[in-house]
């Protein structure tokens, strides 16, 4: 995972330089957000996530480990509740700042986002999930 978007570049520059934007707050709990496509995950504005079907979005605060070299990667497994119904082919992940809101921009934001290795296709009965050490950040 690599890819900041338009919103978390622009609050992390205003904080550190002083911009217009002020200080940033970083938010108290992050979550795992999956989605069938990219389209509006650069722009915090996102038209395919996963919904339906027990999908939730995964609480992963204090799930990372310590940032080193400008990585870092999730410390444990993180497995979301088992699919209810077809989730679709989920191909995208993002850490987002809100649990439940779909008021992108607004009351939840898209942290950080990017393509999985290996799109997986959520059928009924199916548990997605990240391996510990698998959900790999990097800043560059």
């Amino acid at each position: 995972m690599s890819a900041a978007s338009d919103y978390l570049e622009n609050e992390v520059l205003d904080h550190i330089l002083g911009g217009a934007g002020g200080a940033w707050t970083a938010p108290t709990n992050i979550y795992i957000a999956l989605f069938t496509a990219s389209t509006g995950l650069e722009a915090n504005n996102p038209t395919s996530e996963v919904s339906g079907g027990a999908y939730a979005r995964k609480d992963v605060t204090s799930g990372f480990s310590a940032a080193s070299g400008g990585a870092t990667s999730n410390s444990a497994e993180q497995a979301f509740t088992q699919a209810t119904a077809s989730w679709g082919t989920v191909s995208h992940a993002a850490i987002v700042d809100h649990a439940s809101n779909t008021t992108w921009g607004t009351n939840v934001n898209v942290l950080i986002w990017a393509a999985l290795d290996t799109a997986k296709a959520v059928a009924n009965g199916d548990t997605f999930k990240f391996a510990a050490g698998d959900f790999d950040i990097t800043m560059a």
